[in-house]
């Protein structure tokens, strides 16, 4: 068996056009056809690398029962045996010696488009399996052995583990290279690292998701394709198991298109799928920074917590950026502070009183104070009526202390 040269796919020279790029105009959209080719020419290391990667999923999907593949135990397996000794490998040093001064901006644009030239590859490969034929095995269950996977079914499996291996990897190397904490042995860090890789928001169906996952100019035939009974195939599988069968089914069930939408398919949800991961967490590495910032700052971490709290709350909801920041702030004064405000962390609603009182005990100047609850108001836009609000009563209540 050919060794292993690298556990992240080998940057090339060469990297595809970003499909970001493609005009909006469907005359000016490329067909299937010119976007497979793109990729008709794979350079000998890719093909290996590839093979390589099948080659290894391959007896992993083998060993496999057909019950697994029904009730969804396939998905967890995979995470065990693609994710762990995965991130073990693959942390912040790991990048800054491969990439020693490079910014994470760049790695990442360039990790997305290899990502997405090898899954294209990969579709190429193993769209000689995609037959109707197929799909009635999956749907129906029948004539397959509970205990056996057949092997058409295999060569399908093996691509759809592919794809959600190296969705996960990316969305993984995204998260480290900004710098977001993320431990895959922790249920919540793993749960949020899976809806990131596979674009998955909450109460979206796996119909919605595939279609918005792929280009304007095969829409038309997964909406006509998603109309008939085919779905039937994904009953009873788990919800993220359900999810990727589905969005592969499209590739499997489309008649007379083969390899350019597997192509095509392959190559557009993992190019969405790392540019969603892009997002997320470089803006989590934003809200991160921010924080670091704010308690680098302050002479007062435990008084910030509470202020921080207080800034949040003042209208009443807590935006997904107001949760990052307070989540990290909690964290990082009790990291470099060794503080945990037990007290803090019961309260459900927050007397402003509590915070003026503890501002009242403090005998120094509060200006870091006042600073940071700016910039905790700022985190998620521009500041409302209800923040300003309190902004001015935070900096009368510390320019008395200090008077």
């Amino acid at each position: 068996m050919r060794a292993r040269r690298d556990v992240v796919p080998v940057w090339k020279d060469e990297y595809m056009s970003d499909p970001a790029d493609a005009g909006t105009n469907p005359s000016d959209q490329p067909t299937a056809s010119d976007m497979a080719a793109d990729e008709a020419n794979p350079t000998a290391d890719e093909l290996a690398d590839v093979e390589h990667e099948r080659n290894a999923l391959r007896a992993f999907v083998e060993s496999l029962g057909f019950a697994e593949l029904k009730n969804g135990q396939w998905f967890p397996r995979l995470l065990a045996a693609s994710m762990s000794a995965y991130a073990k490998k693959v942390d912040a040093k790991y990048f800054q010696d491969k990439y020693h001064g490079v910014p994470p901006d760049v790695i990442v644009d360039q990790r997305i488009k290899m990502a997405a030239r090898y899954a294209a590859i990969e579709g190429g490969l193993s769209a000689s399996a995609y037959t109707g034929v197929i799909v009635a095995t999956i749907g129906s269950l029948g004539g397959a052995s509970p205990a056996t996977v057949p092997a058409a079914v295999a060569t399908v499996m093996v691509d759809i583990a592919y794809i959600s291996q190296l969705q996960l990897q990316l969305a993984y190397d995204i998260a480290v290279l900004y710098r977001v904490p993320l431990d895959v042995d922790d249920p919540d860090d793993l749960w949020k690292l899976i809806k990131v890789a596979f674009t998955i928001k909450s109460g979206e169906l796996a119909r919605e998701g595939a279609i918005k996952a792929v280009p304007a100019l095969v829409r038309p035939l997964i909406k006509k394709f998603y109309s008939g009974a085919v779905l039937n195939a994904a009953k009873g599988l788990p919800v993220v198991g359900k999810f990727l069968l589905q969005r592969n089914l499209i590739k499997i069930g489309i008649p007379l298109v083969g390899i350019p939408l597997a192509v095509i398919l392959n190559r557009w949800t993992t190019a969405a799928a790392g540019k969603h991961a892009r997002a997320v967490f470089r803006n989590e590495a934003r809200v991160l920074e921010a924080t670091e910032r704010l308690l680098d700052r302050s002479r007062h971490p435990q008084l910030l917590l509470w202020v921080a709290w207080l800034v949040v709350q003042a209208d009443g909801k807590t935006s997904d950026d107001e949760a990052l920041l307070l989540r990290h702030l909690t964290r990082l004064v009790q990291e470099r502070h060794d503080i945990a405000d037990d007290r803090l962390a019961s309260i459900v609603d927050l007397d402003p009183d509590d915070v003026w009182s503890l501002v009242a005990e403090a005998d120094d100047d509060l200006a870091d104070v006042v600073d940071a609850s700016e910039a905790v108001a700022k985190i998620d836009g521009e500041i409302n009526a209800k923040e300003r609000a309190v902004l001015e009563e935070l900096s009368a209540h510390c320019s008395e202390e200090a008077a």
